[in-house]
């Protein structure tokens, strides 16, 4: 039986358990629905088999060692990825500007953090992909690195050739892929790292249509990334939640959530293809970053913003950048035509 089965199985026992609403006292009841599905880890319902089943279903979809379904955002899948790599005093590589949680991965493993600098764009305002591997691994000798692509504005480092230069080290590769998660379901997006990194974490929140803060962490080696997962996450998961992510990944597996993904990219070329006002940057075409000759990103943002009631992801001096994902629709997508007038 799968989570989403357990969650609409008609319970016929009485049950003096968690939680104490018993999916029947909705404080809210605009969330009745979602009270009537949070369910307890119970013999009523005992969905940890289930859960072990959706898991082990999702691996085979990412044709990975293991998925591991999160429901405390990908930054739980970052500090417990780190927590597998490090030891004690161990060094591990990490971007200067990463997420906080790369940080406090290290902190918590007790690992010596080495920052790393990537090129910066002047002209966008945004920085690029990783290029000197190998010049960091030789000079600092780390246990780990962990790599964030693609950056919040959609620019993707290779991968593929980092993860065998960390291979020839012997030094562990962890993607903090959170930005990524349509990749694997599309040929017209960036290669995910989920078959080449020691370990990957990925939103579904973030642009493959799932609920805050669903996430995924794929592992592709030996180390006992679980027993870590266990040590920073709660022992009463929300059942509802695990269900939407099992939910999502069968969506996003499925033939219209694949077409979905390539309707979406089409419907972006065409608009970048109108639009010859504006310049496009990046290696993601989900993440519309732009920029208008003449005007600073934030000057565009307000225009957008104020004129045409548009709110972007993320402005910076230089650009601008609009995010899509499964949510965004063609009348959503239509509404950037007004940047034709700028």
């Amino acid at each position: 039986m799968s989570l989403i089965s357990i969650l609409k199985k008609k319970n016929r026992k009485t049950l003096f358990t968690t939680p104490s609403h018993s999916g029947k006292f909705a404080i809210m009841h605009k969330f009745y629905q979602w009270y009537k599905s949070d369910i307890s880890e119970v013999d009523a319902y005992n969905p940890e088999d289930a859960l072990k089943k959706a898991e082990a279903k999702a691996s085979v979809v990412y044709n990975t060692k293991s998925t591991h379904f999160l429901t405390n955002g990908s930054s739980s899948g970052i500090i417990a990825s780190i927590l597998a790599c490090c030891r004690p005093n161990d060094k591990i590589l990490i971007w200067n500007n990463a997420h906080p949680c790369h940080k406090n991965g290290a902190l918590l493993a007790g690992a010596e953090i080495i920052e790393y600098s990537l090129p910066y764009n002047n002209e966008w305002g945004i920085y690029e992909r990783l290029e000197n591997t190998e010049e960091f691994l030789k000079k600092y000798s780390p246990k780990a690195i962990v790599v964030t692509s693609p950056s919040y504005e959609g620019i993707v480092s290779d991968i593929p050739k980092i993860s065998e230069i960390c291979r020839e080290a012997g030094v562990y590769l962890i993607v903090d892929e959170a930005h990524g998660a349509l990749y694997p379901f599309s040929e017209n997006l960036p290669k995910s790292a989920v078959n080449y990194a020691d370990f990957t974490v990925q939103s579904l929140h973030k642009t493959a249509g799932g609920i805050n803060p669903t996430a995924l962490l794929h592992s592709n080696c030996e180390l006992d990334v679980e027993s870590k997962l266990k040590m920073i996450t709660t022992t009463s998961p929300s059942y509802p939640m695990l269900a939407t992510i099992e939910a999502n990944i069968n969506y996003l597996n499925s033939t219209r959530g694949r077409k979905k993904i390539e309707a979406l990219i089409s419907q972006i070329q065409e608009i970048r293809k109108r639009l010859v006002n504006i310049e496009f940057y990046g290696d993601d075409i989900t993440k519309i970053l732009i920029k208008k000759e003449g005007l600073s990103g934030f000057e565009l943002s307000d225009i957008l913003f104020n004129k045409y009631n548009i709110e972007d992801e993320r402005t910076n001096e230089k650009s601008t950048m609009l995010l899509t994902g499964i949510g965004t629709d063609s009348a959503k997508l239509r509404r950037l035509n007004y940047l034709i007038k700028l």
